[in-house]
């Protein structure tokens, strides 16, 4: 059952509302957060310059604002699981390390990306044509 609320413009302008909060909140707690930020920021403006095509810039656009998107992600995790409590207890143990595992993953695929899309463009190896 749906629970009651707003609903047309005013639940989206709300939603609006709320993610500025999160976003602020997240900077302002969270240092992994801000250097994702200082990550993908400048890696969107660079992406224009290595990309030779609309698919290579948009690849090195994404990844790194996946990156920012996995870490607000795993910020959340670390938050509610830090409201519960601070004794150590295995299943928040687990959920704040498999957090951490996807923004690893993520930057991980971010390097990847982003080394075989300037690879390819400097000639270093060809895939395809």
């Amino acid at each position: 059952m749906a629970k009651p609320g707003k609903s047309g413009l005013k639940r989206i302008i709300d939603a609006a509302y709320y993610s500025k909060k999160g976003l602020q909140a997240g900077l302002k707690h969270e240092a992994a957060l801000r250097q994702e930020l200082c990550l993908a920021l400048p890696l969107t403006i660079i992406a224009f310059f290595v990309g030779n095509s609309a698919v290579q810039v948009l690849l090195l656009i994404l990844l790194p604002w996946l990156t920012f998107t996995a870490e607000i992600l795993n910020s959340a995790i670390e938050a509610v699981v830090d409201r519960i409590g601070d004794e150590y207890h295995e299943l928040s143990g687990r959920a704040k390390d498999l957090g951490s595992a996807c923004v690893f993953i993520m930057l991980m695929l971010t390097v990847f990306v982003w080394t075989v899309i300037i690879g390819e463009n400097a000639g270093w190896w060809s895939f395809g044509s």
